[in-house]
């Protein structure tokens, strides 16, 4: 097996040692192993198989992983970023928050969110996401001017909920101030970089689950499955799926068969009157096309995803025939 990379890591313990371990990317007859051993231990493989793409995400994903737990690579660079380095502002506020956040005041907020989101009949993270949750339960803002201070909450979010917001933060004491340029300064170094590579193991461990369910989408419609099968070996939403599919479609993959099987009780007559209704209309938005071809008054609420859904498929053998004649 050739080894096409090699780098070393270390990490000092309590007892003033330093543990030393090697990662390396190895290749033979097109099957890639990225491989992590630590002093004398067998080399445990983080991946093993014929994708350079896989290959790359468990790479970092695992790259990640143990410079979170503390190992500093020799030749370092790998995950973009430079270890130690300044850092956006952003990221030190998002930091400062989930390390500070007063639990309390974040209970509260979470609380007043919840009804808020039952309230709208919305999803709660649309509210708020638990991240801006986080900052404003650590820097407590009382005032419109501070509460825009925290990224995220801009004037139409603070239009819709900051009244309310700020009714809850100021039943709470604070130690700190705006503007919060000291966060800076006061962010611990270690800790900062300890919370940068967790971020980066998370987003890279999400990678790694959608390049597994791209897999198995492709599987299910190479093997002729349905998206309802799809709906329950990916315990996705089929909105999710949809979006998945249309971003693979956008990558050069085949999904005509499947269009073909979801689409084979619809009559010739409802399928040439999407098609041009697309022609005349555009297919970027759908609600327009939505409202032509069915009507408002005959949409029931429970129809409407089973609608939507069917012109997604529509659209997309829509814009391949498209691409080809123009072609």
């Amino acid at each position: 097996m050739q080894i096409v990379f090699l780098n070393s890591f270390e990490r000092p313990v309590e007892d003033g040692t330093i543990v030393t371990g090697k990662l390396s990317i190895c290749e033979r007859d097109g099957i890639w192993a990225v491989l992590w051993s630590e002093g004398d231990a067998e080399a445990v493989s983080w991946f093993e198989g014929t994708s350079w793409e896989e290959m790359l995400i468990g790479f970092r994903h695992g790259v990640a992983v143990k410079m979170g737990e503390g190992y500093t690579p020799v030749v370092d660079g790998m995950l973009e970023e430079k270890r130690g380095g300044a850092g956006s502002f952003l990221s030190m506020l998002q930091c400062y928050g989930e390390l500070h956040a007063k639990q309390e005041l974040f209970e509260a907020l979470r609380e007043w969110r919840r009804k808020k989101a039952v309230s709208e009949k919305r999803s709660a993270y649309l509210v708020a996401t638990n991240r801006m949750l986080w900052m404003i339960s650590a820097f407590v803002p009382y005032t419109t001017e501070e509460l825009l201070q925290i990224p995220g909450w801009g004037e139409q979010k603070h239009a819709a909920y900051g009244q309310e917001l700020l009714e809850v933060t100021v039943q709470h004491g604070r130690e700190t101030d705006f503007p919060l340029k000291w966060v800076t300064e006061r962010l611990e170094p270690a800790a900062y970089t300890q919370w940068m590579y967790k971020q980066k193991e998370a987003r890279y461990k999400n990678d790694m689950i959608r390049q597994q369910q791209k897999k198995r989408i492709l599987s299910f419609v190479f093997e002729g499955g349905s998206m309802e099968q799809l709906q329950s070996e990916l315990e996705l939403p089929r909105r999710e799926i949809m979006d998945r599919i249309e971003q693979l479609e956008t990558e050069g993959y085949d999904f005509e068969p499947l269009i073909a099987r979801e689409l084979a009780d619809m009559p010739d007559t409802e399928r040439e009157l999407i098609w041009e209704t697309f022609r005349q209309a555009g297919d970027r938005y759908l609600k327009p096309v939505l409202q032509q071809v069915y009507g408002e008054d005959s949409l029931k609420e429970k129809q409407m995803d089973v609608l939507y859904e069917r012109l997604r498929l529509v659209r997309l053998h829509y814009r391949k025939s498209a691409k080809q004649q123009a072609m």
